[in-house]
């Protein structure tokens, strides 16, 4: 599948301006962010394979689908977490989802040692 130009990742080769640990920070700050994340790592997903925004069971997360395109998916985009074509309303793992996917697993593996409130 070709790139198209409505496609939004973030760039590997940028400079970071702030802290690997803040940026995976805010992407986990917002529930329906983690839930598209895990979702992703879920999927298990090849090279070329896209998952489309239904497949999210969006309506699981009780928010209007215009915050996550507007606002959820830009963010996770930007960061390099998601590769987004709008276009075609579709998502796969970014360049740089590898700094957040140990992070996930790791809270997964261990979700009966956290609070009760610390949901994924």
């Amino acid at each position: 599948m070709s790139n198209t130009s409505t496609t939004t990742s973030g760039s590997a080769d940028q400079t970071p301006t702030e802290p690997e640990v803040d940026r995976v920070s805010d992407a986990l700050r917002h529930g329906d962010r983690r839930h598209i994340l895990l979702t992703i790592a879920d999927a298990e997903l090849a090279d070329e394979e896209r998952l489309s925004l239904q497949e999210l069971d969006l309506d699981s997360t009780d928010r209007p689908a215009v915050e996550l395109v507007h606002r959820h998916l830009p963010k996770l985009a930007e960061a390099g977490y998601i590769e987004w074509d709008r276009e075609m309303g579709t998502i796969t793992r970014g360049p740089n989802y590898d700094e957040v996917g140990p992070l996930l697993q790791l809270i997964q593996n261990h979700s009966d040692e956290l609070p009760g409130e610390w949901s994924l």
